[in-house]
C-alpha cells in the first residue's frame, strides 16, 4: 500500500519523520529508506541519507520539512 505524507523533523529522536494524518506518523526514516518526492508535479524516486545533515540523494533542498512524499 502507497501512503503519502509530509516530512517532518522529529527533535525527540533526530530523525527525519512522515506525518500522514494529524496523529499517524511512519516512525521515523533510517538511512537507505526509499520514497518518492513530489518535485514540480513529478514523482522523483530517492532514499534519504545522512552526513552532516539529513538529505534526500538527487534532491536539491536545503529545507527536507515540509516535502510530499509517498513511500
Amino acid at each position: 500500500m502507497v501512503r503519502k505524507g509530509n516530512l517532518i523533523y522529529d527533535s525527540e529522536s533526530g530523525r527525519m519523520d512522515i506525518r500522514f494524518g494529524m496523529e499517524e506518523y511512519y516512525g521515523g526514516l533510517h538511512c537507505g529508506e526509499c520514497m518518492d518526492v513530489l518535485v514540480d508535479d513529478k514523482w522523483v524516486p530517492t532514499r534519504i541519507e545522512m552526513a552532516d545533515d539529513w538529505y534526500l540523494v538527487g534532491i536539491h533542498t536545503d529545507q527536507l520539512a515540509g516535502l510530499t512524499v509517498r513511500i
